[in-house]
């Protein structure tokens, strides 16, 4: 009776926009956040949400703020709303909020939002064209609170982000994981201050970071070059991690390609990623690798389907269906960035799974071993893994080409 109660109340908790009253899913030091677009079918009611977090941890500042972005995109009345009251109201308490942007975030964000967080009492703003430094951006997404918490994952300071996306992330309590993080935006903020002067950044000493991989989760980032010391080479971590598999790999990103992501010019092999999967299918592991429909663009495509060919890899495409209220540009995929390993290890981060992240942009990771954590990771995968929303990719079919700006 006491498991049919419990399933009842899952379902009723499912069937609300938000759950109230929802017990953090932990592990030490890590909480799993997630949220899936509204009426997919996709929720998550033992996990606590985003909006729900991230207003919290606002709320509870007293003394800084320190954010990560890529862009920032807000609409009248959302869940972002919710968020930038939290975020001003922390500014009026006298918390002290630095807000560093990717300059090249500055072309899809919106100019209402912009101003918004420019006015927010005790907040400095600064953008920084981060190609300068690497070649690449900041595409990472993240927070420190009182450097004592922090947060990180796929989750955009976007309204979609909130609300018509799928999108899972930590709230970080480890000391050592929220230095790390907080070491890296002091490091960001100081080079986007030597370039707005004209001056050259100093370039970091090669940080050394085997001692802190021996622990049991850890933090890992990109660019390598410019990451504080003890903060692991997330380009090196991935295909070791995928090279100690010994049963099953269950991978959901939004795109994936052994190619460098350029919009602009011919894009670069990038083989790191796709050459661990293979290896790991060889040896016998199972690979369930799930990516969103805008992944179906050419050439990205024939890469997917080249993987799918490879026996123990099955690849399978979400199309997450229309909101209710009809077409919303960029918005309505899945963008969740997840790994499970032998139901052992999980991987939580903010990067695509091709070229140009790992190497050249900044993003952030946080690698668990922990079977809890890694079971529950695996959990998420599979609800949209076997939703009626997702099919097999087919090696035969000419998919048309994916237009998320338009209906």
């Amino acid at each position: 009776m006491r498991k049919h109660l419990s399933c009842l109340a899952l379902l009723l908790c499912s069937a609300a926009a938000h759950c109230a009253q929802v017990d953090p899913f932990t592990i030490p030091g890590f909480e799993l956040v997630h949220n899936a677009p509204t009426n997919s079918n996709a929720d998550s009611p033992d996990l606590r949400d985003p909006v729900t977090v991230w207003t919290r941890m606002f709320d509870e500042a007293s003394k800084t703020i320190d954010v990560g972005q890529f862009y920032v995109a807000g609409q009248p009345g959302s869940e972002l709303d919710k968020v930038l009251d939290s975020l001003e109201a922390a500014g009026r308490r006298g918390v002290t909020i630095r807000f560093l942007m990717d300059e090249k975030g500055l072309k899809i964000s919106d100019a209402p939002t912009l101003a918004r967080i420019r006015s927010i009492p005790n907040l400095a703003f600064r953008t920084m064209d981060f190609s300068r430094l690497s070649g690449g951006i900041i595409h990472a997404k993240y927070f420190v609170v009182d450097r004592r918490t922090a947060f990180l994952g796929s989750q955009n300071f976007d309204w979609r982000a909130l609300e018509h996306i799928d999108e899972t992330g930590l709230r970080i309590g480890d000391p050592v994981t929220v230095r790390q993080i907080s070491a890296i935006f002091e490091r960001d903020w100081k080079a986007q201050e030597a370039l707005a002067a004209g001056r050259v950044p100093p370039h970091p000493a090669v940080a050394r970071s085997g001692a802190c991989e021996s622990r049991a989760s850890f933090l890992v980032a990109s660019p390598a070059a410019y990451n504080p010391a003890c903060v692991a080479d997330s380009e090196k971590v991935l295909p070791q991690l995928i090279g100690s598999a010994k049963r099953s790999i269950q991978v959901q990103v939004m795109t994936y390609a052994p190619l460098e992501y350029s919009e602009t010019h011919k894009r670069v092999y990038y083989p790191v990623i796709d050459t661990a999967l293979r290896a790991a299918a060889t040896r016998g592991v199972r690979v369930q690798l799930l990516v969103a429909n805008w992944n179906l663009k050419k050439p990205d495509v024939s890469y997917l389907k080249s993987l799918a060919l490879v026996p123990n890899v099955e690849v399978r495409v979400v199309t997450v269906p229309p909101a209710a209220s009809g077409f919303i540009p960029y918005a309505r995929v899945v963008h969740s960035k997840i790994m499970s390993i032998d139901d052992e290890i999980a991987w939580v981060g903010t990067s695509n799974w091709s070229g140009g992240y790992l190497d050249h942009s900044r993003n952030l990771e946080v690698v668990m071993r922990d079977p809890k954590m890694a079971q529950r990771v695996h959990e998420l995968h599979q609800v949209w893994w076997n939703s009626p929303h997702t099919a097999s990719i087919d090696v035969a079919r000419d998919y048309p080409a994916p237009h998320p700006a338009e209906p």
